[in-house]
């Protein structure tokens, strides 16, 4: 009698878990004024994140197109043991999207309005698109067992959606969400079953106080 192949079933333990995705965002270092560059101040921002970094199990250093986001990454990258960076579109400098009047507090429409419509047209139509594109390739739990580490170098329209994203607050909320040159803000993005968490905001730690604030506006700054 000839046995017949019966086909492995499938059980719950050989489907891929899901694990924790920690990711880690920081604003460029302080740039010159024609944005080309970092000042002294801007490195010397950066290679200090790069120190407090080093214990972070980190996977990869993305990093917007634009000089000083790519330099920032560099310098971050620097002092850490080879960890790859590269370039990506979606961690660059944009308008990551234009509200409505209706949508917005009726006492400070005006005011958020007028701002976000200083940017060019073209550039408040594409912005939601890479804002998408930002929040399916940085955001959300990863396939597997193992919980992965990453950090996004980019600039402050993008921390502010991304972390309106994950407490799932309203469109316009990024308006508002101000980030210092080179803090750290840092999102936890857990398997399905729990939600994603901000685990700390514009953290400034690892910066001596002649560094911190800069980026910020200046009536929003808070000495101590």
């Amino acid at each position: 009698m000839t046995a017949t192949h019966t086909p492995h079933a499938t059980h719950p333990t050989d489907t891929p878990h899901a694990a924790t995705r920690y990711l880690y965002l920081t604003r460029h270092g302080e740039a010159t004024p024609d944005e080309g560059a970092l000042t002294p101040t801007g490195r010397r921002q950066a290679t200090l994140l790069g120190e407090r970094l080093r214990g972070v199990p980190l996977s990869a250093i993305h990093h917007g197109p634009l000089p000083r986001a790519a330099e920032t990454a560099r310098l971050i990258g620097d002092q850490l043991d080879g960890v790859p960076a590269h370039a990506c579109e979606p961690a660059g400098d944009y308008v990551p999207y234009t509200p409505r009047r209706d949508e917005l507090p009726a006492d400070s429409a005006d005011f958020l309005l007028e701002f976000v419509h200083r940017f060019p047209p073209e550039e408040r139509a594409r912005g939601p698109l890479l804002a998408r594109a930002a929040e399916e390739r940085f955001t959300g739990p990863v396939d597997g067992p193992e919980d992965r580490h990453e950090l996004v170098v980019t600039h402050n329209f993008l921390i502010g959606w991304l972390v309106r994203a994950v407490l799932d607050a309203p469109k316009w909320r990024w308006l508002g969400l101000n980030q210092c040159n080179a803090a750290l803000t840092v999102i936890r993005c857990p398997p399905p079953g729990r939600p994603p968490s901000v685990l700390f905001s514009n953290d400034m730690a690892h910066l001596p106080a002649p560094l911190r604030w800069t980026g910020y506006p200046p009536e929003l700054r808070i000495t101590y």
